[in-house]
């Protein structure tokens, strides 16, 4: 009886896993639609986390202020935030109960996005200081010696970091790519509209529907892959 039950959850994993990458390569007009909906939004909420994080981070490590402390535990507290908090904080702003309630952005692909953007601006903020304090200590000594403005300083700076930022940049899309809670609470998960990968697997899942989330599942995953590939290859190139 044993036997039977093993053969039989055999024989359902392998046809859910051919069923599978018959949906991935077939151009299943569904799952590239949600494919095509994760990347959108991830790559403009990682665009704008990265605008704004990374000129951030860059004055907070070039500059010394009075509560740079309190400032730099505010954005280290920010990155071991729970997902689910960012995703209630937002909901609570992008309500129609909200300060920004009116604008409509509640379930939509750009209500995702502001959700990812708290999320991965102390990524990028964070790993663009540690990028910065790790340089040589004479870079900055030598700018100040040939009467370097700010704004060049600045970019030598961001000149000689720029693989450990381009990584940052990396890791954080990696970070918005795989989020779930956020997405549920500020998307929705509505079909052809604010579903993403994380959210139709999650979905599919508990409806019993396996193949759509492993295909979903095999796709995030190579996602995954380049990601690390691009990661790999920065830091080669650093050396």
């Amino acid at each position: 009886m044993y036997g039977i039950e093993r053969n039989f959850s055999l024989y359902f994993l392998s046809e859910s896993i051919y069923k599978a990458f018959l949906l991935v390569f077939s151009l299943d007009s569904e799952v590239y639609q949600i494919v095509w909906t994760s990347i959108y939004i991830s790559f403009w909420s990682t665009t704008l986390s990265a605008s704004v994080g990374i000129p951030f981070g860059a004055l907070i490590a070039l500059r010394d202020f009075r509560g740079k402390p309190v400032l730099l535990l505010m954005l280290n507290t920010c990155m071991a935030l729970p997902t689910v908090v960012i995703g209630l904080f937002c909901y609570a702003i992008l309500s129609r109960m909200g300060p920004l309630g009116n604008l409509g952005l509640l379930f939509t692909p750009t209500g995702i996005a502001i959700g990812l953007f708290v999320l991965a601006m102390p990524i990028s903020a964070n790993l663009t200081i540690a990028a910065i304090q790790n340089l040589d200590s004479r870079l900055e000594l030598t700018c100040k010696l040939l009467g370097a403005t700010p704004l060049q300083q600045f970019w030598l700076t961001m000149k000689e970091a720029r693989f450990a930022v381009m990584a940052a940049i990396v890791i954080a899309f990696g970070r918005v790519v795989s989020e779930v809670g956020i997405a549920m609470m500020l998307g929705g998960n509505i079909r052809g509209f604010t579903r993403t990968m994380t959210t139709a697997i999650a979905l599919e899942t508990s409806k019993g529907e396996f193949e759509l989330g492993l295909a979903l599942g095999f796709v995030l995953m190579f996602v995954a892959l380049v990601i690390n590939g691009l990661i790999f290859f920065v830091q080669r190139g650093r050396r």
